[in-house]
């Protein structure tokens, strides 16, 4: 199964007073790229999640975003700690909600000590949740690729068929061009029949794409069948078919000799570019 690289997913999960948030949004890339953003209190697990990312995930570029609250745990430990100054220093400690609400950390819960193994299973669940909705919309992009990949594939058979029926047809056509101009400077004079073939097969050959042509129809066929295998991290491997291609493509438009083919040359460069540009969004 093919995926994208472009790809979202969001997942929020709360456990008691705990919150957790993770966003992962990711876009095309030669290799796998990672970048988090997290609340200092989580990086302990910076290692934890890039190994859970990349169990799924092979290529692109991946932003990852965390956040993490858990408010009435930070308002204990601050009313603690206002209760030990009222003792320590004999004042009163007349401390209200609408006091606690201007400490900000109360809300963003960057210190303190809290079991890790609690903070990594609620991490985790979240993690894994967005994981699986980034995979799911990258499948679905991925899906998306395939069936237009290969609607442009079937066009470029399409193509490289007019290519086939169309060459025997311009050697035909030079033969009797050049008949009519040897014709015409020897008048009556014996054509050398010999001569005229000897210089037909010399033309013939100079424009026979006949092994081009071959060998783009088994990479179009080799593409076709990577695009609808479940073999993973196609991306690459379908890059490197493509690039084949595209030499063939080239080849086959350096010989063309003939407007109908030169303009249909330029046609298979023009899709062979398109697919190339789809793939590389290809994981």
């Amino acid at each position: 199964m093919i995926k994208s690289m472009t790809g979202f997913g969001r997942c929020e999960i709360s456990e008691g007073d705990r919150k957790f948030t993770v966003e992962m949004k990711g876009v095309n890339h030669r290799y796998l790229d990672m970048s988090i953003r997290m609340p200092k209190k989580l990086n302990f697990f910076e290692t934890a999640i890039r190994t859970e990312i990349k169990k799924r995930i092979q290529r692109g570029k991946v932003d990852i975003f965390i956040s993490y609250e858990d408010n009435e745990s930070l308002a204990a430990e601050y009313l603690e700690y206002f209760k030990q100054m009222e003792e320590k220093f004999g004042i009163e400690n007349d401390v209200r909600v609408s006091a606690l609400s201007r400490y900000p950390e109360i809300f963003t819960m960057e210190e303190g000590s809290e079991d890790t193994d609690e903070l990594w299973k609620g991490l985790k669940k979240a993690l894994d949740g967005a994981v699986d909705g980034f995979v799911t919309t990258r499948t679905a992009e991925g899906e998306h690729l395939r069936e237009d990949i290969l609607a442009k594939l079937d066009g470029i058979l399409e193509m490289v068929a007019f290519i086939e029926e169309r060459s025997p047809k311009i050697v035909a056509e030079y033969r009797e061009k050049l008949e009519a101009k040897v014709k015409e400077l020897l008048e009556d004079t014996q054509i050398e029949e010999n001569r005229i073939a000897a210089e037909v097969v010399i033309y013939a050959d100079k424009i026979c794409t006949d092994e081009e042509v071959v060998r783009l129809k088994s990479h179009v066929v080799h593409m076709k069948e990577t695009l609808q295998s479940d073999e993973a991290g196609i991306g690459r491997k379908l890059d490197f078919i493509a690039q084949e291609m595209n030499r063939e493509a080239n080849t086959i438009l350096s010989k063309a000799n003939d407007l109908e083919v030169s303009n249909t040359g330029i046609g298979l460069k023009t899709e062979i570019e398109k697919v190339r540009e789809q793939i590389q969004n290809i994981e």
